[in-house]
């Protein structure tokens, strides 16, 4: 079963949500502080609002997943 992202929330809803700059933003930190990933939560933060978020929606699109580049 695949990862849910946004708050565990369905994969529609998580496409939906990611096509809007600001929920994508919001949801993408929130969703990183979550999963205990502080560092990754502070730079979607601080640059969560330009290339992640385009990312972002393109790896949800493909995988179902937001963008992960830090593991940390």
């Amino acid at each position: 079963m695949a990862k849910k992202d946004y708050l565990g929330l369905g994969r529609l809803v998580s496409i939906i949500l990611a096509i809007i700059p600001i929920t994508s933003w919001i949801l993408g930190f929130v969703t990183r502080f979550q999963e205990g990933k502080i560092v990754a939560g502070i730079i979607r933060l601080l640059f969560g609002w330009n290339i992640i978020w385009f990312l972002d929606l393109i790896f949800m699109l493909v995988k179902g997943s937001i963008f992960r580049l830090l593991n940390c």
